[in-house]
């Protein structure tokens, strides 16, 4: 398998990753629970070590899932899950609005670590920009940036590259 690297990181992954959106939510019904880790796990074992999911996504139950699913393999996989969404209070599928603030950011990296069940890689994204975003992009980017390394140093123990 073809590997790429993140960014200016030297994290590397799998040229071809895996969306697990689609598992949980938003294309029909949700698959059965079982067959998803079987896929997942699958796709580990062909050379897949990069997966996508969200807060969103469910909401929460793709990122349990991933998370369950991807046990096995902690510290040879990457996962990136997206923040800023503002969900339903009761968890029905769907967002009510877009929420970037520091304090929300610091709130779901942290329950996005529990889900997961991650002590390794965890990317984390911004999954929306709206148009009012715009003219402070730059500053919440580094705000946001700011915020999920610090809790990314927090939560998870420092790694050498060679592990």
């Amino acid at each position: 398998m073809y590997k790429r690297k993140l960014g200016n990181s030297n994290l590397e992954v799998s040229a071809i990753g895996l969306g697990c959106m689609g598992m949980t939510f938003s294309y029909g019904p949700a698959g059965d629970r079982q067959e998803m880790i079987s896929l997942l796990r699958s796709a580990v074992e062909r050379g897949v070590t990069f997966f996508d999911t969200a807060e969103v996504y469910g909401p929460f139950n793709n990122e349990e899932l991933v998370g369950e699913a991807l046990v096995p393999f902690r510290g040879l996989v990457v996962v990136a899950t997206k923040f800023g969404f503002k969900v339903h209070p009761d968890e029905r599928p769907g967002w009510l609005g877009l929420d970037s603030r520091p304090e929300h950011i610091k709130e779901v990296t942290t329950e996005a670590a529990g889900k997961l069940q991650e002590d390794g890689l965890i990317q984390y994204s911004r999954g929306r920009i709206t148009v009012l975003d715009r003219p402070k992009l730059e500053s919440r980017v580094c705000e946001c940036y700011a915020v999920v390394r610090r809790e990314t140093e927090r939560l998870l123990p420092a790694r050498n590259p060679s592990d």
